[in-house]
């Protein structure tokens, strides 16, 4: 994908140029060409942190430079860097910086300051990566479904499947399918979910959802593999793919009935492209 490491650095510069006014992630993503939904998971994968979070902490190191460098009232500065209220921004400069707004105007005050990104992609090659470009009709799953927010839903989605294990819910849905629907940018519907049978009732509590008919990059793994596959789509194949690009908001990983050793169980990771 030409351009891939230039596109996300050029969000990350929009987002610096714009850290005291409204960002808005439709509009970072934009910088990239690329959807808020898929740029989000993009930034996390390559830079291991959320946009959210570099946001925040991009903002109160620069607040924290500004309260130690001059008279700056501290009410003025919260304003400055998105906070409604000096109390909201004490809680969030101690927590980054473990001392309190008007203790970092003291002199010689120990401040912690985060640096702005570099995206640098070292596509080096030698890296083995199975895939293949399959066409699939629209299907229809059925599952149970949540939604979630993007800064919080590397922690919570696990919660969520170990919620429906305990409570009986695999009784209903095995969980062949973890599917992410993109819902407004910031936040998505996620569904554990099988396969749907048409002449079977939808229990109480669940839904179906119609995956549309398209081309999609899919990634076999192990479970035990799958976090680092996925580093390696975003990371490795699609900044180098030269014949596909990334296209619906939404993307499935797909799971096989747990082998004698969970962790060597068969999975998939399901990515929707387009031919360039």
């Amino acid at each position: 994908m030409n351009g891939w490491a230039e596109g996300i650095q050029s969000a990350v510069q929009y987002i610096e140029d714009n850290l005291t006014e409204d960002l808005q992630i439709e509009d970072i993503a934009a910088k990239a060409y690329v959807s808020s939904f898929h740029f989000q998971r993009i930034f996390s994968v390559l830079c291991g942190f959320t946009v959210g979070e570099y946001i925040r902490s991009r903002r109160l190191t620069l607040a924290a430079q500004e309260l130690s460098a001059d008279n700056a009232k501290v009410i003025d500065v919260a304003v400055k860097y998105g906070y409604d209220s000096p109390d909201s921004f004490a809680r969030a400069f101690t927590k980054f910086h473990g001392i309190s707004p008007s203790a970092a105007k003291e002199k010689g005050a120990n401040l912690r300051s985060f640096a702005p990104v570099r995206i640098k992609l070292t596509l080096e090659g030698g890296t083995m990566m199975e895939y293949k470009i399959v066409e699939k009709a629209a299907f229809t799953v059925m599952g149970r479904s949540r939604m979630f927010n993007t800064e919080t839903s590397y922690a919570e989605i696990p919660k969520f499947w170990q919620e429906h294990m305990q409570d009986g819910g695999s009784k209903i849905v095995c969980g062949m399918y973890g599917v992410c629907l993109d819902s407004d940018g910031k936040n998505f519907e996620y569904l554990i979910a099988d396969n749907y049978i048409p002449c079977n009732e939808v229990p109480e509590g669940y839904v179906t959802k119609v995956i549309p008919a398209g081309t999609w990059a899919v990634f076999p793994c192990k479970l035990k593999t799958l976090q680092d596959v996925n580093t390696k789509i975003w990371s490795e194949w699609l900044p180098n793919c030269k014949e596909y690009k990334l296209s619906g908001n939404y993307n499935i990983e797909m799971y096989t009935p747990p082998c004698e050793n969970p962790e060597d169980s068969y999975c998939e990771i399901w990515i929707p492209v387009e031919k360039i």
